[in-house]
This record gives structure tokens, C-alpha cells and sequence, in this order.
């Protein structure tokens, strides 16, 4: 029987950090494990399996960070700005030991639209659900294993150079951008809560 209690426990610890480092709790191949079972057994709609996914460790890392940095020198019109604000969160993220890129492919949702026509204005949104699901369930491995992450959003931005410098099919789409490593502090950011009856509505208990 499952750990519900391990699970609940890994469901309540996952939370955003930005203060990570370069280095890893865990093997390369363990990283890699999760990723695996993520696509292996994550649900999608209408079994899709749409998700693909890149991972990227240590100067690989490194180098997706340096090109987004990049990209965005050319998009942030003032130069302090850039330098007080956008270089430093970039470093960060650069910081960090590995990212996953989560994509959308578009071929098998085309495929359900073309089976299944009465559904093919909703395949487009769950894929979405579908992707989500992938990032959650990564993210919160990734946490119970030690490490700190937060999940970024700079597509379509890095889109191109993503494509063109680790030969990925430019028709998927990218989703985001999941960073991780070590933690190095144990403060987080406050975060506050909607009260649970404005949010949960139970009916015939």
C-alpha cells in the first residue's frame, strides 16, 4: 500500500526557492529516474502522452540561463533596469544545478482532434492539464529529494535558440522552465491561504 501520509507530507513541503546552488543531493541518474517515472506514469488526456521534456544539468545548465540573459538584454530597453533587476534573478536561476523544460507535442492532440472532432476544441486546453500534471509531480519529487525549485515561464522568448542549440523539434511547445538545486537557506517566502470554505463545497456527507 502507498505512503498517503509520505505523500501528503511531499505535497505540503514543495515550495517555490530561489536560493539554490550548483550542487545536487542526489546521483545524475536519479534525476533522471524521476524524470523517467513522471513520463512514464503521469496521466494525460485521453492518453496522449504529449509531454516531452529536456533536461539540463550542470554547464548545460548554465549555458540555457546564459542565452535567456542574452535574449533578454535585447528586450529590456533600460540598461539599469536590466542590471539591477533582470541580470541578478537570471544569475539565480543560473545558479541553480539543472532545469527541465516541459513541451507540449502538438502531433498526437492534432491526432485526438481528428478521431474524436466533438472534443477538438478541448484537447488544446487539456494538454495544458496534461503538462501540468508533469511539473507538479516533478517538482514535488524533486523536493522530497532534497532539492529547492522554482518553476519559470520564458517561453516564447528562448524558444528558437532552445530548439536550435539542443536540436528539439521547434513544433513543440514549451511550457516552462523547472529550476533546481540544493537549497541554501531554509527561509521562505510568506505565502497566504483563501480561507478553505470559500474554495471546497461538499455535498451528501
Amino acid at each position: 500500500m502507498a505512503d498517503a501520509k509520505g505523500f501528503i507530507d511531499a505535497v505540503k513541503a514543495r515550495r517555490t526557492r530561489y536560493q539554490i546552488s550548483n550542487e545536487s543531493p542526489i546521483s545524475d541518474d536519479r534525476i533522471v529516474e524521476l524524470v523517467e517515472t513522471a513520463i512514464h506514469d503521469v496521466p494525460s488526456s485521453f492518453n496522449s502522452q504529449s509531454t516531452r521534456v529536456l533536461v539540463l544539468l550542470k554547464k548545460e545548465h548554465e549555458k540555457l540561463w546564459d542565452i535567456t540573459k542574452e535574449i533578454l538584454k535585447t528586450q529590456v530597453p533600460d540598461e539599469k533596469s536590466f542590471k539591477e533587476h533582470t541580470e541578478p534573478r537570471i544569475n539565480g536561476f543560473r545558479g541553480g544545478y539543472g532545469t527541465i523544460l516541459f513541451f507540449e507535442d502538438p502531433g498526437p492532440i492534432k491526432a485526438l482532434q481528428e478521431k474524436l472532432p466533438m472534443y477538438a476544441d478541448k484537447f488544446p486546453q487539456w494538454s495544458e492539464h496534461t503538462s501540468a500534471m508533469h511539473q507538479y509531480m516533478l517538482w514535488t519529487a524533486l523536493t522530497a529529494e532534497g532539492f529547492g525549485c522554482n518553476l519559470q515561464h520564458y517561453n516564447p522568448l528562448i524558444d528558437q535558440r532552445v530548439a536550435n542549440e539542443w536540436n528539439v523539434n521547434i513544433e513543440w511547445s514549451l511550457k516552462g522552465q523547472l529550476v533546481f538545486g540544493k537549497p541554501t537557506s531554509d527561509k521562505l517566502m510568506d505565502k497566504t491561504f483563501k480561507p478553505l470554505n470559500e474554495r471546497i463545497f461538499v455535498h451528501g456527507k
